[in-house]
Parts: structure tokens; sequence; C-alpha cells
């Protein structure tokens, strides 16, 4: 089954705070729309984000029914919509809009699930950088989302 994503700002920092832009490669396909990347670059884009593969995605429309969401959220969230693709946000209004919407959301735990389950990481080291989003990222993620990630990993 092809996994493609379409990525806001926030997963983006958060992975590269704590090394890990490389479980990005555990999507097939991964886009990037232009107003994410603008939004990277105005706060320095990681340099390990040149050694993941992404298509950069300008908008065919513009979309306004988004109202309680930024431009990057809004953008990510309707390339998701145009591609069928899932949505990767730290972002809580963007993933109950997705989700009304029917995307598929992921945040930063759910890409480190998905790199264990396609082989990138042992189980070990997916729930050591669980831990470290928490720990030693601008991430705030509670206690009980990093153990319902890590009992995640149990389950796959």
């Amino acid at each position: 089954m092809t996994v493609a994503a379409v990525a806001d700002t926030g997963p983006l920092i958060h992975l590269a705070e704590i090394d890990s832009l490389e479980l990005l490669s555990a999507f097939d396909r991964l886009y990037i729309p232009e107003t994410v990347h603008a939004e990277l670059e105005a706060g320095g884009v990681p340099l390990a984000l040149s050694e993941v593969e992404y298509e950069l995605v300008e908008l065919s429309e513009r979309r306004s029914h988004f109202p309680e969401l930024d431009a990057g959220e809004t953008s990510a969230l309707t390339v998701a919509i145009e591609q069928g693709a899932d949505l990767l946000t730290d972002d809580l209004d963007a993933r109950e809009v997705a989700m009304e919407d029917g995307v598929e959301v992921h945040g930063s735990v759910g890409v480190i699930a998905l790199g264990y389950a396609r082989g990138l990481l042992e189980r070990d080291e997916a729930a050591a950088r669980m831990r470290a989003l928490q720990r030693e990222t601008s991430l705030f993620v509670t206690d009980g989302v990093i153990e319902r990630g890590i009992r995640m990993l149990e389950g796959t």
C-alpha cells in the first residue's frame, strides 16, 4: 500500500530537533506546500531536509474555509485533500479540521511509529525518540500521548 503525506511545518521542525527527519522516508510520497517551505525558510530550513525526498507543491486552488488555521496549515490540508494524502501536523486545530474533512492525520509521534512499522527503527530507539520529542523539542506533548505512542509500537 502506498502511503502519501503532506507535511505541515510543525513535524518538520520537531523531527529536525531530534535529528529524525530521515523517518519521513517511511512515506512513499511526501509533499511540502510552498507556503510551508516559506515558513521553514523564515526560521531556517533544517539542513537534514535536503536529504529527504519530497515534492514541493504549489496550491492549485486557494481554500479559505479554514479560518481557524494559519497559512501553512491551510495549504498543507488543502494539498492533502487534493492529493488524497495523509496530513502531518502537530497542531490540534489542524488535526480536528482535517479529521472533519475525512483526512487521516499523523503527528510527529505517528511519524516515529510509522518509521518503526516500516523497519527504519528498532522498538527501543522509536520509544526513545518519542520521549525525546517531549524532552528535547519545542513541541508540547503530554506524558499520555507519548505513552500511547509507545503502546502503538507494541501493537504493530
